[in-house]
């Protein structure tokens, strides 16, 4: 409500006849702080002193101070503060608790209640300019007053003053947080009233301005006996009245009460005001209760559009409407913002209030939405950052880059890369033009998508992704071709690396030893040695230094084409470079002789490997096994898979079922419980799939209906 502390009212002011326009504007800017002298509080001894000084020096203005008030709108400078503004929400009215009782009209602020009345009685008023009185000097003097003898004597040998005078000196009384002097003045005008049967007796903007006072100081234990007063001096109470007293009971939490209040302002046949409805929808917003400012307010829209509202009112109810309108938006907005910050899963609530304000035709504006986007930070938000997204882009106004951003990260976060990359599309196609931070945003969304497809083997869904890249005028680097060539390696598909790695090389992306290592492997798989022989002979001669995967691959190659003997050079070269062989390399080596039956040759390896103090694990003892049983050794078998066990590893369901079938096939009797239970089966951990479906369920992406077309593989840049 607005504040008792700001006026601008006409009547307010009482300037001495000796006060120039300089003296004013000076007076403006004076308050009551720590540099004045009502600064701070005093003994009952220097209370007597202060009000002597002052009647000294007002009894030699008594002649002039006449029972009028010159009602220049000069600001009334002895409890100045900073006015609130009063645009944006008619909240100004409300959360800043500034309101207008019964004293004059504030700039931007509609009439109050019962300002008119007093607005025409200071009018009659006016005084000329010999006639000014210092209301500063006056309020000054009665700082200290405690009682109504105070205020005595200070008034006995001075004619009367207008009320406006004594209401203006009670709110600035308030403001400054003295409530003593506010009650003393009250208190010695029923005194007066009583004994010399004057007209100047307390009034409703007296009381008004007392109510607004006790409010001021927090004092609210004399809320109770404000209102009995005024019940006894016969005071019926207006709407501001009611407005403090529902301020009041906001003050004090006391959110029900205040909404009490309205009931009885309809009750007593009073209209309320703007300042009514928006107390009213602050008490809501205090009760984080955004379904009833809703609801509240589509009443009121239906009186206000049946003219129900207003019609007996000077107030310009239209723009207070839209005030009305865009505080009950702000509402929502904080109720929704407190549930994105506080609650665990606050996405129902919001979209739920999102689409009641819609039925209520209450819709936030994109600054409002644009904010929530921001609130918007946790996984469990994509959701609601998504609808708040699109309800931008429905507005058909611009968007922030910024907030694009935001929920591209937001997506990725969520593992939502799809719903990420068709917001870069919708930056690409409708604006605002994506920056530095789009792109790299978008890049690493498509590297986690590229990092699955190379850790699950699914080749298609990474040649996809680099085609979606480049038509997105993305340009691929060594990271996401190598991440393509990798998973074509695991899925044993060497035309297919061969196709990517040429279009790496087209694309002017330099392969690295990584790239050539994933080309080796797939042909390798694809026992294509020949061709991985003269990749080899490639990468060596453009300067690629081979690395100790590219040296085990190349051993592989080796064994497969059947020429072992080169297996030692091949070390000895590692050797020469500073490269030592490991149990991948053996467990390379010793793979290789598995798979073309050369068990002999797996179990000398095995044998070097020990002499070179090389460990081996359960793959070594895996597929020394398997190639033993192969080459019809099933004593040798039996005996490392014992050994295996000996040593505390553990070995496959496969590994057992090969010793058990070699055993039975060539008629050997062994003690088969030695070998313990057969172990269950192991879950691979990284599953080689090559459908598409598979991909789409890893990573919430839209299943495409159109089969992998291999013409996808030779896909270039700007082709659909």
């Amino acid at each position: 409500m607005q504040s008792l502390s700001t006026f601008c009212s006409k009547g307010a002011s009482l300037p001495a006849s000796s006060m120039d326009s300089h003296s004013l504007r000076r007076r403006r800017k004076k308050s009551w702080g720590h540099d004045s002298p009502l600064g701070s509080s005093s003994s009952s001894c220097s209370r007597q002193s202060s009000i002597s000084s002052g009647l000294r020096g007002l009894r030699r203005q008594s002649r002039c101070w006449r029972s009028r008030i010159f009602a220049s709108g000069v600001k009334l400078g002895f409890f100045e503060h900073t006015r609130a503004p009063s645009g944006k929400y008619f909240s100004l009215a409300l959360a800043l608790d500034q309101e207008q009782l019964g004293s004059g009209h504030v700039e931007g602020l509609p009439m109050f209640d019962g300002e008119v009345d007093e607005n025409e009685h200071e009018k009659k008023t006016v005084l000329s300019e010999k006639e000014r009185v210092d209301v500063r000097a006056l309020a000054s003097s009665l700082k200290d007053a405690k009682t109504a003898d105070d205020v005595e004597d200070l008034f006995k040998n001075m004619d009367d003053l207008p009320l406006p005078v004594y209401s203006s000196m009670i709110r600035g009384f308030g403001a400054d947080k003295r409530l003593d002097p506010a009650f003393a003045v009250v208190e010695w005008l029923k005194r007066k009233s009583k004994e010399t049967h004057s007209s100047l007796s307390p009034n409703l903007f007296i009381y008004n301005s007392l109510l607004s006072a006790v409010k001021l100081t927090r004092r609210f234990d004399k809320v109770d006996e404000v209102i009995k007063d005024m019940k006894e001096q016969g005071i019926v109470p207006n709407i501001v009245t009611y407005n403090t007293l529902m301020s009041v009971y906001l003050e004090q939490g006391r959110h029900k009460e205040a909404l009490n209040v309205l009931a009885d302002i309809e009750n007593n046949g009073l209209s309320p005001s703007p300042v009514t409805h928006s107390t009213v929808l602050l008490a809501y917003k205090k009760m984080n209760d955004a379904y009833g400012a809703l609801g509240y307010f589509a009443k009121l829209r239906e009186k206000y559009q049946k003219g129900e509202v207003g019609k007996d009112s000077s107030e310009e109810w239209e723009s207070e409407f839209v005030k009305l309108k865009k505080f009950t938006i702000h509402i929502c907005y904080l109720v929704m913002r407190q549930g994105l910050v506080n609650e665990e899963n606050p996405a129902p609530n919001v979209l739920k209030l999102l689409t009641v304000m819609d039925e209520a035709q209450v819709k936030p504006g994109r600054a409002d939405y644009e904010r929530l986007v921001w609130a918007c930070t946790r996984e469990s938000h994509y959701t609601v950052a998504r609808e708040l997204y699109n309800r931008i882009r429905d507005m058909g106004s611009d968007i922030s880059l910024s907030v694009c951003n935001h929920v591209i990260w937001l997506m990725g976060k969520a593992k939502k890369w799809w719903a990420a990359l068709e917001i870069y599309e919708d930056l690409l196609d409708k604006g605002p033009k994506p920056n530095n931070l789009s792109y790299e945003l978008i890049v690493s969304h498509f590297n986690i998508l590229l990092t699955a497809a190379r850790r699950k083997g699914i080749w298609r869904w990474g040649v996809r992704l680099l085609n979606k890249m480049q038509d997105k005028g993305l340009r691929p680097g060594s990271r996401e071709w190598n991440a393509v060539l990798v998973a074509c390696s695991k899925a044993a598909e060497p035309s297919a690396a061969v196709q990517i790695f040429t279009r790496m090389v087209e694309q002017g992306e330099k392969p690295t030893i990584l790239s050539y290592g994933a080309l080796l492997s797939a042909l390798e798989k694809g026992k294509l040695y020949d061709e991985a022989l003269r990749v080899w002979e490639h990468m060596c001669k453009v300067g690629v230094k081979p690395n100790l995967y590219a040296y085990t691959i190349l051993a592989s190659v080796y064994i497969g084409k059947g020429s072992p003997e080169m297996v030692d050079s091949i070390l000895r070269e590692m050797r020469s470079m500073g490269i030592e062989p490991n149990v991948v390399t053996f467990n390379a080596i010793i793979t290789g002789c598995a798979k073309n039956s050369m068990g002999g040759s797996a179990f000398e390896w095995f044998h070097r490997m020990k002499v070179q103090n090389i460990k081996p694990n359960e793959i070594t003892y895996e597929m020394l096994i398997e190639a033993l049983a192969r080459d019809g050794k099933p004593r040798l078998a039996y005996d490392m898979y014992l050994r295996a066990c000996n040593e505390g590893l553990q070995l496959s369901s496969k590994a057992y079922d090969a010793v058990l079938e070699s055993c039975e096939s060539y008629g050997i009797n062994m003690d088969l419980n030695a070998l313990g239970p057969r172990p269950s089966e192991k879950q691979k951990s990284t599953m080689i799939r090559r459908n598409l479906s598979d991909f789409c369920n890893f990573a919430s992406l839209p299943r495409r209906g159109r089969p992998f077309d291999e013409k996808e593989i030779y896909h270039s840049q700007g082709h659909e």
